[in-house]
């Protein structure tokens, strides 16, 4: 091997949709990052791992690394889905594969990123929502129980109460607008809503969000409406994450940006912006260096 001061690091951050993998040194320098499959361990065990290990074969290929450095490499991984030890049993024992291996939800990592392995929290507005604090070195999970159970604060959730508007719209319940007529003009009639919504996924519903900003920006007022809604319910996680005694918190997700402007003003003293990503968490999981999976009482540590 090169001069990687005598063991590498290896940070998964894996999601629903694909995981991400980036490699340092013992210094610090990124050696590779490449991007894999779905990693979320509810998809299946063997299934993820797959995954994760042709991302890892990629991000060596491109270091210009053999994969016999892996018995010398320390491994972190962020994974979804993971809220107890058994849900990353089947990986956990890959961990002979590394020098070391420590397994933490996605979450966790996140936050670990975000604030450098200090205390923090973050808020997620994505496609879902969830909130997650380390206070005391210790992990907090809160909220993300998925669309199923009236989630709130997500852009899934914006879909969805965007279309139950347009259809109070279409029924003379509420107001029209130029946003309710356009959402079913979006669908063709409001029958073809009913029919999508049988067999729409959150991430479906999630996708309707854009559209709401778009007349956000033309002042639509039922648009709006939307917004600041999606706003206060996400000032209501924020407001929690305070009362557990979090310093600050990090707004993360794709819909983050456009909430952030729209949250109360007293807020503005807790919110920050993250040190760094969920990956520069699984680094730092990686650098704790034992095996370890768990959700409801992370160790942070760095």
């Amino acid at each position: 091997m090169k001069d990687l001061n005598k063991r590498i690091y290896i940070g998964v951050d894996g999601g629903g949709t694909q995981c991400r993998v980036r490699i340092r040194d013992g210094r610090g320098h990124v050696l590779a990052e490449a991007t894999g499959g779905a990693a979320n361990v509810r998809l299946g065990q063997d299934f993820v791992w797959a995954n994760i290990s042709a991302a890892i074969d990629d991000a060596l290929q491109t270091a210009g690394l053999p994969r016999g450095v892996l018995t010398a490499a320390s491994a972190g991984f962020g994974l979804a889905g993971v809220l107890k030890p058994e849900d990353c049993a089947g990986i956990a024992v890959r961990g002979d594969a590394f020098a070391s291996l420590k397994i933490s939800s996605d979450a966790h990592a996140a936050c670990l990123g975000a604030f450098g392995g200090e205390d923090g929290a973050i808020q997620i507005i994505g496609t879902g929502n969830s909130s997650y604090a380390v206070i005391d070195g210790i992990g907090i999970p809160r909220g993300g129980w998925g669309f199923a159970l009236a989630e709130r604060a997500s852009g899934a959730a914006l879909g969805r109460d965007a279309l139950l508007a347009a259809l109070q719209a279409h029924d003379g319940f509420a107001v029209q607008t130029p946003f309710t007529r356009a959402l079913i003009d979006h669908f063709g009639a409001p029958v073809d809503i009913v029919d999508w919504s049988e067999r729409a996924t959150p991430r479906d519903f999630a996708a309707l969000a854009p559209m709401v900003f778009a007349f956000v920006k033309k002042d639509d007022a039922v648009a709006v409406a939307l917004a600041n809604r999606l706003a206060s319910d996400c000032a209501f996680y924020v407001d929690g994450l305070i009362a557990l005694g979090a310093p600050q918190i990090c707004l993360l997700g794709g819909l983050a940006h456009l909430v952030r402007p729209l949250l109360p003003a007293r807020l503005s003293t807790f919110i920050a912006e993250p040190r760094g990503d969920a990956l520069d968490g699984a680094l730092l999981l990686a650098r704790q260096g034992r095996v370890e999976a768990s959700h409801d009482a992370e160790e942070a540590g760095s």
